[in-house]
Order: C-alpha cells, then sequence, then structure tokens
C-alpha cells in the first residue's frame, strides 16, 4: 500500500473514504469495504483543535496503515492537521482537499463523521454535493453496543482486551524496543522483554494477561505479560509492560517486538511472599500458554 501525505498527492479519480480510523476497528472496516483510498488525518484533530482533550490512542499511524492495508486498500492518503488545517471551513475541505487534490468521485464517511471549522460539515453537506457520489455508513451495533473508538478505549484501559479485540477485529497490540529492565525476573525463573507505555497511547489496566508477542522476524510466540508497577518489589521504575516468551529464548534488547494481548487472567496484586508470587506466576504461564495457542 502506498502512503503519501497531502502535498504529495496527484489528482486522479478515486474511491474515497474519510475519517480518523483509529484502531480501524470493525465499523471503520465497513466503511472502508470498496473503497481504493484512505484519507486520514495525523496528528488525532482534537490534539489540535482542543489540547489536553485528545484521547489516548489506540493505533500510531504506522500500526493504522499496517491494518488498513490488510484491507485490500491501494493507498493512503495523511492529511497533517494543524492549526491552519483546523481554520478552514468545511466547504473548504471539500473544494480543495476532495475535488482538487484527491479528485475523489466516490466518499465514504460514518454517519457520525464531522469536518472541517468547528465541526460545521457533515455527511449530508457531502451528500449535497453533486461533484462526487457519497455512502454514508450506519454505525455498526455489536450485541447492542455502537463500535466505537471511544468505546474499545475504555474496554483495554479496563483490562477486557478478549472483548476489545473482538471489535477491534484483531488483537489490540502494543509496539515498541525491548528495555533493560531490573532483571528481577531472570532470578526468579521468568526473564522478560520490557516495553515502556507510549505517552498519548492505550495500555491495557495493570494485571497479567495471556499475549502473544511478535518478534523481529515476525515469529509469534505466547507470552504471559504483566502490565504495572510490579508491587510485590519496590523499583520506583514505573509502568511497564514486562512480557515472558513461553518455551522461548534469546536476547532481545534494543529489538522492536509487538505485544497482542488475547485476555486478562488476574489483576496485579501483592503477594505474601515472594515464593507464592512465583507458584502463581506458574499458573499465569501455563494458562497463557494455553489461551495463546487456541
Amino acid at each position: 500500500m502506498k502512503l503519501t501525505y497531502l502535498p504529495d498527492v496527484e489528482p486522479r479519480p478515486r474511491r474515497v473514504a474519510i475519517g480518523t480510523f483509529d484502531g480501524d476497528h470493525l465499523g471503520h472496516r465497513e466503511v472502508i469495504s470498496g473503497d481504493e483510498t484512505v484519507v486520514t488525518f495525523d496528528p488525532h484533530p482534537q490534539s489540535v483543535v482542543a489540547p489536553g482533550s485528545q484521547p489516548k490512542l489506540l493505533t500510531t499511524l504506522d500500526r493504522k496503515a499496517e491494518l488498513i492495508a490488510t484491507l485490500g486498500v491501494e493507498e493512503l492518503v495523511v492529511i497533517p492537521f494543524d492549526g491552519d488545517f483546523a481554520g478552514r471551513s468545511a466547504q473548504d475541505f471539500v473544494d480543495h482537499v476532495l475535488v482538487e487534490r484527491v479528485a475523489a468521485s466516490h466518499v465514504s464517511v460514518g454517519e457520525n463523521f464531522r469536518f472541517g471549522h468547528k465541526a460545521q460539515g457533515d455527511a449530508q453537506l457531502l451528500a449535497d454535493d453533486p461533484r462526487f457520489e457519497t455512502r454514508t455508513v450506519a454505525l455498526l451495533e455489536v450485541d447492542g453496543e455502537v463500535v466505537s473508538s471511544s468505546h474499545i478505549r475504555g474496554l483495554v484501559a479496563g483490562g477486557a482486551v478478549q472483548y476489545a479485540d473482538q471489535l477491534l477485529g484483531s488483537p489490540f497490540a502494543v509496539d515498541g524496543e525491548v528495555q533493560h529492565g531490573d532483571k528481577r525476573g531472570r532470578t526468579l525463573g521468568f526473564p522478560t522483554a520490557n516495553l515502556i507505555p507510549r505517552p498519548g497511547f492505550v495500555v491495557p489496566g495493570h494485571g497479567v494477561y495471556a499475549c502473544r508477542v511478535q518478534l523481529p522476524d515476525g515469529t509469534l510466540v505466547p507470552a504471559a505479560t504483566n502490565v504495572g508497577v510490579r508491587p510485590q518489589f519496590v523499583t520506583g521504575r514505573g509502568e511497564l509492560i514486562e512480557a515472558f516468551l513461553i518455551d522461548w529464548s534469546g536476547d532481545l534488547y534494543g529489538e522492536k517486538i509487538r505485544v497482542e494481548f488475547l485476555r486478562r487472567l488476574r489483576g496485579e496484586r501483592r503477594f505474601e511472599s515472594v515464593d507464592a508470587l512465583v507458584e502463581q506466576m506458574g499458573r499465569d504461564v501455563d494458562e497463557a500458554r494455553t489461551l495463546a495457542a487456541g
């Protein structure tokens, strides 16, 4: 899939889906379905329009592009969203972005899509424009709940990753470079690959999770992963994502990995002794192995 930033887009007839598409969830996929080009924004518009009120994101731009590429999309057009762009009117967006630069022949949006200065543009404004056809996609519901990025963020933050995964259509994942930790896991018999959560992005609620870890070569390895602050020990290191790769050994320091969260096993807590913690970790590993294999 080709990734292009707006100033470099060459006008040609396109079937276009437009949206922020954070998480690329099932509702987003309904909007994108059948379109060759996706138009999105970076950074998240809310971070520019109302700094400090923007949501924590589910996906980086790179991860968003990777997910969108799996849908058969040929081109991702990224609009750099800044104060100048935020001040442009909805009609200006239609005239100079959709028509002049992108040359859209068909436009697909979700029914709650808003754009332009003070969010004055909506799906109806697009539908009223005769220069392109507009497809407005109704909000998707699963089990009576609207599938939305905000709902999924809440599920992930609350630890309900298995339900978030169902709405995303793929496992919620965190990418990062493996960092040196306290090496305490090694002394306990459970050496971990440690990621530092990225500011501005959603992290699963503190606890232990069954996961899969994607290694740099693409191999998937089952893992038991702790997210939190390790209450058994006073480290002062803050929040970490610590993945114990099951039945695997090797050195990953400095390497980039992806941790895919499948199910929460338990909350993070302090045990009566280190031995009790180690016993529980053994049970966590057994359960994670089974779940990741399934």
